[in-house]
């Protein structure tokens, strides 16, 4: 590869200017890339696309690529022009610059400075003519047109807000350009009036994506007007929307949007058509030259096609040629459409399985370059239909890293992020060979003893690669470190370790040669992350010095550590190294050391120097590390020297393999070369680019001949080579190269040769587990091991995965340890579980002893606590966790009672009448009440206004009617005085007039304007406000007799308790069971309950603090002494004692009095005395007073008791009646109110229809403005041109004249010469080369090419004038000369030739020139009639609206009240009433009086015509009857005649007791059905005594089952235990006689379940064959 020569060398980053030395150090060796699909020829055989800060130039035929580099960073937007042989490209600084460079000179031919701020994001050419098409990005959005020859800016026009995704010209008129985005199309013209060019735009209406063409609605001017009466004339909806402006122009609902197709890619035809694919598989056909129409090509179908071979692919590149139409998509096939009268026949052309971006003709259209996304580039020739060949093979995705393969000077290999390893020739970047490895990659490094490359994954594995073929590289072994990502891979110069850099801090150090099999040898935590790692190596002391710069986030500094590995690590590996496989301290001798500022990237050389990149200043410090500082605490190390950088961003250092030269790179994408000895700048290079972001890796060669450079997301690799270097500096890098290669020879031989003999590792995911050198026919570990290893070291265990398929290298070491702790400390261990549960069972006896001893010996639970610090801190933890939990829990209440007294305060606090209901006693009928908010003062204000302005109306109208009585002595109209009436009495106004009865239930009306008046605004706004206010006052009014109806609830409530415990007292006199009925009121009728929470409501348990548990506990032992103080009175247990608690009797406490009987009474009657006997009847007659006073006293009782509960039966019934009547009138009132609210909505659809009125107003006001401005515009354009076309014509006379003098000229200017030669010149001054209009390109007389046949313009005439003259050459010479012409006459006579072939073309590209102008003129002409007509349809939609605003000022909406079936209509629909009027009543009353008589007149006389004729009708119906009557005896008889006698028949007649016959037919009948219903029972019993039998065996058999499950657990047991007893000892003869010896049960099992299952087929057979015996012997059943 040819890297072009450079730029003078633009301004250095930072703002300082590099010296001649310094510029001229570095040079570009080769650039490898891909960074976009922007492809494109620049001539017959070379591609060219861009690549970072580079243009790389391909070569098909000898694969040689040349390098342009931008000097002013990355490459934006990009073409090409094959025909003209240049290349246009943007960079992407701020104000960006188009550059211009032709090829293959590479030489810059012009800059184009534009307005674009940003970016540019597309650059097209025109086919032919010096033309380019831009188009920017955010802010501007310009779409601009240049000259790029002259640098001339032709016009530009904005499109705000747009993105581009392709532009192209038309090849057959550079006038047209396709601009397209993703869901729009626009064809740009481009117009031309002499000097002054304009573009103009012409939007494509694409189809919906099922390909369907809708046709377009103008939403702002709709095609007609519906007139609605009562909705008002049909607006459009951006009036409806209230917008005025631009926006009322473009508005368009949701509703009204169909998603259109979203084109894909585009190509031009020879007819000036444009082919386009889109994502919904359609291929459009858009006619750009005349009427911009879409058509939908369809594929022609095919006899024999499936539905399958139909479908349409989604295409994503198209190419036209003279054949048809080649198209790509995702799928990777190649199509060629035969496109014929909208329909198209397909085929396959080639399929290359790669999805294909875009496909490009050579200029000639022999060849066909198909561009993938994956950076794969094929050719294709369509004349020879061969397979694609392919031409490139780079990767889409970004180098990753490069460096130098062994020995440095020949070879280098790269990797991408998608792990894609290439390995290319160092002289010319030639790719040698891919590999791709399918894994995200992180880190790649070149070992220095091998030709093998470790490349590093995200995944934490580490691949090794044997190059030594560097034709065919492979990969030979694997290792999985841990689950951290490999962030670096460092070699140390001998080639003996591999340190790999992990996350969190982990350093991996791995033995690099292949001969150890890349054996892993320990690891380094380090105490912070690892930034950056540096290795130096010592050969003398066979040291390898590592440095590491860790992340140190809480100080602004830097921190280093640096360990030491020696050679005896790979020797003597388990010296230093422990179980687990870190590194010991002593082994690597680790330091630290703490530096003032914070870097970024830090290197080391020998005696102890440090170089560090700052990342919060722009300079490179200088370190002197100290032997004597390396204490724990060290102290701050100062840098000795800072250098200035030059550069912004992050970056990183990076130290040639010699360590004289030091490379510094950054963000913006330079590379500083330091000399490490004085720091002084030795070169600089721009390779890559800030918006790129900057450069990833880098590195020397070990020659210091090459740097590889690659940037972070450009895509790009570049190889930079020394251009102008001293002498001195080569020779110094060759001496250590050479002395380098001295030492690693011998190691280079033996280690390939070993590498060479490794086999090609394979993935295998059945045994994807990586095992070490030492353990690889180990079995895995297991994962209890594994876990008991998370529980003891959490740190470590996250290293790996428990999985014993995907196991890391950290967690083999952890298992191996684990295994072996195990079996070491296995008795001690059994020892400790044992000792610990005879102390359980210790602790447990003694606390069982505890609670049995008396409380005072009783020790406290806690004083058996083993570890009390142990539990202390659980709970701690445990009271942390609470105190948490209660915080989160009182920060959601606090959450919640916000929310709740903000919806308290705006539903419940705001209102002035609270929503409450009322419901019925007894029935499932409730009324509510109207929640009312308190009117603001605003509103209040205005009423008070409104109500004034009202009065002063009215009052102002009697004024005036009184003056027009008094002056003119005249009577007002008829109508105006019933309007003062109306307004002055409301009484006599009747209710069909107001609209609504709201006078009735406490509304004003009054005060309301009349409905014939309300044409104002003002007006209507007024009624509005005067009808929400009697709105309010009817719900005030409707309240208060709600709050009535609510208070008497709650007094019968009060009077039904305290009869209610009446009712319960004689109950309890009576001892009767009553269910005495409580009624209470719910939420919904008392709603301030719902705002507090009672403590029944609460189910959990309330949780109290330590001072409210104290405080309750305190209270509750107050309370139990003063019950049992009260309890104590020996006042009261007298009184108990004596009279029951009661110092005297009450009337209340008869029914519990008894007589007592004489202390006699248990003797026998026969042993009384006389006196006892008088005692006893005395006894006797008290107690028969005693019962009759206590059944008049139960009677009165039970009197009572059903007159409490008459009343309360009646009282709730009789509110319930009250509830009911106030339901009925709040029915009444919602149809009031209803009422006043259609007549607010009537009147507020009348305002917003007069608002959408002026809003439509005012956008045609507007949009007139816009017309006329545009009218004015395009007159001064009219006129202007018209001057213009005036004053060219006359020069294109002037030029005519000229043309026509100097051919009469002709024979004055040779009339010395002779008649014959003056003849035979004048022959030849008039003839012309044929090749006059002959194209700029020799490409476009290739039959090939589709657009050859292109017209000319008149921007042509330098090039044709140009090609004429070239022509003319040939006509010149002297063998053209006639014979006896002298030379000098000859050239006169040429020299006039020319002047009149000059002259010619001159007045053919004036007489273009002005067809053009006139043709601009005539456009615009056509222009500004198109807007006088736009504007006078403006008008007259103006005039329309006008009108309609009059019409809703006149018209009103009148609101009458109808009695119901005062008014039937036929019909659902309403009648229209447009030529309805109002007339007088009395009118229509005399009318229908009229009507009625003559109708009653009428009806009389059809009355009497109906009887006579009913009369008629009786005697023919009665005579039809009885003709009727004779043919259906005429009928029977015949049928008596002809009837048929069966034996039936003849039995029914001839047997007397025929009904006693079939009676005993039917009772035999029965008997028989008896036996057998009987017989069916009997065998029912036998089947279910069966399926007992059944049932009980089954159950038996499940028993059964359950014991051997029962066994066989056990059995399962005892084998698991005897085959771990196996395991543990050597008892092979045992297992086998156990194991013959169950071979035989299980034959024997096996056996008798072959018996089993024979005798159960038996069984089944001969339970089917008794049961067919069974159906045999009982059919019936």
């Amino acid at each position: 590869m040819e890297a072009a020569a450079e730029e003078p060398r633009a301004e250095a980053p930072g703002g300082c200017c590099c010296s001649p030395a310094e510029e001229a150090a570095l040079e570009v060796s080769w650039v490898q890339g891909f960074s976009n699909k922007n492809f494109g020829f620049v001539n017959k055989q070379t591609v060219c696309y861009p690549c970072g800060n580079y243009v790389l130039f391909l070569d098909i035929e000898t694969k040689k690529t040349t390098a342009l580099q931008c000097q002013t960073g990355q490459v934006g937007a990009f073409a090409a022009n094959g025909n003209s042989e240049v290349v246009a490209f943007a960079d992407r600084q701020l104000n960006p610059i188009i550059y211009i460079y032709t090829f293959p000179e590479l030489s810059k031919l012009t800059e184009l400075k534009g307005s674009a701020q940003l970016d540019y994001t597309l650059l097209a050419f025109s086919f032919r003519g010096p033309y380019l098409a831009s188009y920017s990005s955010i802010p501007e959005f310009v779409l601009s047109v240049w000259n790029w020859q002259e640098n001339i800016l032709l016009c530009s026009e904005s499109q705000p807000g747009v993105t581009a995704t392709s532009l192209s010209f038309n090849p057959m008129d550079w006038h047209q350009l396709c601009f397209v985005n993703e869901s729009s199309v626009t064809i740009w013209h481009v117009e031309r009036n002499n000097d002054e060019y304009h573009l103009k735009q012409n939007p494509v209406k694409l189809p919906d994506g099922r390909g369907s063409l809708s046709s377009h609605k103008n939403l702002f001017f709709p095609v007609s007007h519906s007139e609605d009466s009562y909705h008002g004339p049909d607006l459009p909806v951006s009036a409806i929307a209230g917008l005025v402006g631009d926006e009322a122009e473009t508005f368009m609902p949701r509703s009204y949007i169909e998603p259109s197709v979203h084109p894909t890619a585009h190509c031009w035809t020879a007819t000036s058509e444009i082919y386009m694919g889109s994502k919904e598989g359609h291929i459009l056909a858009i006619d750009a030259a005349r009427s911009h129409s879409v058509s939908v090509l369809q594929q022609k179908p095919l006899p024999g096609d499936k539905p399958k071979d139909l479908q349409k692919p989604v295409l994503f590149a198209m190419a036209f040629c003279k054949e048809g139409l080649y198209a790509a998509g995702n799928e990777g096939i190649l199509f060629f459409y035969h496109i014929k009268d909208l329909q198209y026949e397909k085929k396959i052309c080639t399929n290359i399985l790669q999805p294909i971006s875009s496909l490009i003709f050579s200029p000639d259209y022999t060849i066909l370059l198909l561009v993938t996304d994956q950076g794969t580039v094929y050719i294709y020739n369509p004349s020879h239909s061969e397979e694609a060949v392919k031409l490139l093979d780079t990767c889409s995705s970004c180098f990753l890293a490069a460096d130098f393969l062994t020995p440095g000077n020949k070879y280098c290999v790269s990797v991408t992020i998608s792990g894609e390893v290439q390995v290319w020739f160092l002289a010319d970047g030639t790719c040698l060979s891919k590999l791709n490895l399918d894994i995200e990659a992180t880190a790649m490094a070149c070992c220095p003893s091998s030709d093998s490359v470790a490349v590093g994954t995200k995944r934490g594995q580490i691949y090794f690669l044997d190059v030594t073929e560097v034709e065919a590289p492979r990969v030979v072994h694997r290792i999985f470190l841990s689950k951290f990502p490999v962030l670096s891979l460092h070699y140390d110069q001998s080639g003996h370790f591999l340190i790999a850099r992990a996350a969190e801090g982990h350093i991996f150090i791995l033995d690099a040669r292949p001969s150890e099999l890349f054996q892993v040898l320990g690891y380094v935590v380090l105490s912070d992350e690892a930034l950056d790692l540096s290795v130096v190596s010592d050969f003398k002391n066979g040291l390898v010095e590592v440095v590491a710069l860790l992340n140190v986030a809480e100080v602004q500094q830097a921190r280093l550590e640096i360990f030491y590995l020696s050679s005896a690590l790979t020797t003597d590996n388990d010296k230093y190294v422990d179980g687990r496989g870190m590194l010991n301290a002593s082994a690597i001798k680790k330091k630290r050391y703490d530096l003032d500022y914070p870097l970024s990237s830090a290197v080391g050389l020998k005696d102890n120097i440090v170089y560090g990149y700052c990342t919060r200043a722009p300079f490179i410090c200088k370190y002197h590390l100290s032997e004597e500082n390396t204490s724990e605490d060290p102290s701050i190390f100062l840098s000795e020297k800072r250098t200035p950088s030059r550069q912004f961003g992050s970056g990183f250092l990076c130290l040639s393999p010699n360590s004289q030269w030091l490379a510094s790179a950054a963000k913006d994408g330079v590379l500083f070369i330091y000399h490490t000895s004085t720091m002084d700048i030795l070169a600089q290079m721009h390779c890559h680019s800030y918006q790129g972001g900057g450069i990833r890796s880098m590195g020397f060669s070990m020659d210091g001949k090459f740097i590889l450079v690659t940037g972070e997301n450009d895509g790009a690799l570049v190889c930079l080579k020394w251009k102008n270097i001293e002498k001195i500096e080569l020779k110094e890098a060759a001496f250590h190269w050479q002395s380098l290669l001295a030492i690693l020879k011998k190691s280079i031989s033996n280690e390939n040769v070993v590498l060479k003999s490794m086999a090609e590792w394979q993935f295998d995911p059945e045994s994807a587990m990586e095992t070490l050198p030492e353990e690889k026919f180990k079995e895995a570990p297991l994962k209890s091991s594994s876990l008991e290893m998370a529980e003891e070291d959490g740190n470590i265990s996250s290293l790996y995965s428990a999985s014993t398929n995907d196991i890391t290298w950290i967690g083999q070491k952890i298992n191996k340890v684990n295994r072996e702790e195990t079996q070491r400390f296995a008795n001690q261990k059994k020892e400790l579980q044992m000792g610990i549960k005879q102390l359980r069972k210790t602790i447990q006896k003694m606390m069982h002893e505890n609670e049995q001893v008396p409380d005072i010996e009783k020790l406290e639970h806690h004083e058996f606590d083993l570890d009390i610090e142990e539990q202390q801190r659980a709970q701690a933890e445990a009271e942390q966790d609470v105190a948490r939990v209660r915080e989160e829990i009182e920060m959601e209440i606090l959450a919640n009672r916000y929310l709740q007294d903000v919806i308290k305060q705006e539903c419940w606090d705001s209102m002035c009448v609270k929503g409450r209901v009322i419901k019925c006693f007894h029935m499932a009928c409730e009324v509510k009440n109207y929640p009312l908010k308190e009117r603001s003062e605003e509103e209040l204000e205005a009423l008070e206004k409104v109500i004034q302005l009202k009065k002063i109306e009215t009052a102002d109208l009697k004024v005036e009617k009184k003056n027009l009585e008094t002056e003119s002595e005249t009577v007002l109209p008829k109508e105006e005085g019933e309007k003062a009436e109306e307004v002055t009495a409301d009484n006599n106004t009747p209710y069909c007039l107001i609209g609504s009865l709201s006078s009735q239930y406490g509304g004003d009306t009054s005060i309301l304007y009349h409905q014939w008046d309300l044409h104002t605004r003002e007006q209507k706004i007024n009624q509005i406000v005067l009808l929400k206010d009697i709105i309010y006052k009817v719900k005030t009014a409707f309240n208060k007799e709600f709050d009535v109806a609510a208070r008497q609830k709650e007094q019968e409530i009060a009077r039904m308790k305290e009869r209610n415990l009446k009712v319960r007292e004689i109950s309890a006199q009576l001892d009767l069971q009553v269910e005495v009925w409580e009624p209470v009121l719910t939420d919904d009728e008392i709603p301030e309950r719902a705002l507090t929470v009672q403590d029944s409501e609460i189910k959990a348990e309330k949780y109290l603090t330590q001072q409210e548990r104290e405080k309750a506990e305190m209270l509750a032992k107050l309370e139990m002494e003063r019950h049992l103080v009260s309890t104590d009175d020996e006042r009261l247990r007298a009184l108990d004692d004596m009279m029951g608690g009661v110092l005297e009797v009450k009337k209340e406490d008869i029914l519990k009095m008894d007589v007592p009987p004489p202390p006699f009474i248990s003797k026998p009657e026969n042993v009384w005395s006389d006196e006892e006997k008088k005692i006893f009847e005395e006894y006797e007659k008290k107690v028969k007073e005693l019962n009759e006073e206590k059944e008049k006293y139960r009677k009165a009782l039970e009197n009572e008791l059903k007159k409490l509960q008459d009343s309360i039966q009646e009282t709730t019934r009789n509110f319930d009646q009250t509830v009911c009547e106030l339901s009925e009138r709040k029915v009444k009132l919602e149809m009031v109110i209803y009422q006043e609210e259609l007549k607010i909505v009537n009147l507020i659809y009348t305002l917003l229809l007069d608002e959408e009125l002026d809003t439509r107003e005012a956008g045609l006001h507007n949009f007139l403005k816009k017309k006329e401005k545009e009218k004015v515009k395009t007159a001064r354009t009219v006129q202007s041109t018209k001057n213009k076309i005036e004053a060219y014509i006359d020069t294109y006379d002037n030029a005519v004249i000229e043309e026509k003098n100097l051919e009469c000229g002709f024979t004055k200017e040779f009339a010395d010469i002779p008649a014959n030669l003056l003849d035979e010149l004048f022959k030849l001054y008039s003839h012309r080369p044929k090749c006059t209009w002959t194209p700029m390109i020799e490409v476009l007389l290739d039959t090939a090419n589709p657009y050859g046949d292109c017209s000319g313009s008149g921007e042509d005439y330098k090039d044709a004038l140009t090609l004429l003259m070239e022509a003319m050459d040939e006509l010149d010479t002297p063998e053209h000369m006639p014979n006896g012409l002298d030379l000098t006459t000859w050239e006169r006579f040429c020299l006039a030739r020319r002047n009149k072939m000059e002259a010619e073309e001159l007045v053919k590209w004036k007489a273009l020139t002005v067809a053009e102008m006139q043709a601009f003129l005539q456009r615009r002409m056509d222009d500004n009639e198109k807007i006088k007509s736009e504007i006078e349809d403006i008008f007259q939609e103006l005039i329309w609206l006008q009108e309609e605003k009059m019409k809703l000022q006149v018209n009103l909406t009148i609101q009458f009240l109808l009695k119901q079936g005062q008014v039937e209509l036929e019909s659902t629909e309403i009648p229209d009433y447009t030529d309805a009027i109002l007339i007088n009543k009395s009118v229509v009353e005399e009318l229908n009086r009229a009507i009625k008589a003559q109708g009653e007149k009428k009806i009389a006389t059809m009355v009497e015509c109906k009887d006579f004729s009913k009369g008629i009708f009786q005697l023919e119906w009665e005579h039809k009857k009885m003709r009727m009557q004779i043919e259906d005896l005429k009928q029977k008889a015949q049928d008596i005649v002809t009837l048929p006698i069966s034996k039936d028949r003849q039995l029914f007649l001839t047997m007397l007791n025929y009904d006693s016959h079939i009676a005993y037919n039917i009772s035999v009948m029965e008997q028989t059905l008896g036996v057998l219903d009987e017989l069916h029972k009997k065998n029912v019993k036998n089947r279910q005594k069966r399926i007992k039998q059944l049932e009980r065996c089954i159950s038996l058999k499940e028993q059964a089952n359950y014991k051997l499950s029962l066994e066989l657990k056990e059995m399962l047991v005892s084998v698991s235990e005897r085959r771990h007893i196996f395991k543990a000892g050597d008892t092979r003869h045992v297992s086998e006689k156990i194991a013959k010896q169950r071979y035989r049960e299980i034959l024997k099992q096996k056996h008798l379940r072959s018996l089993v299952k024979e005798q159960e087929e038996q069984f089944e057979v001969l339970q089917a064959e008794a049961q067919r015996l069974r159906s045999r012997t009982f059919p019936v059943i």
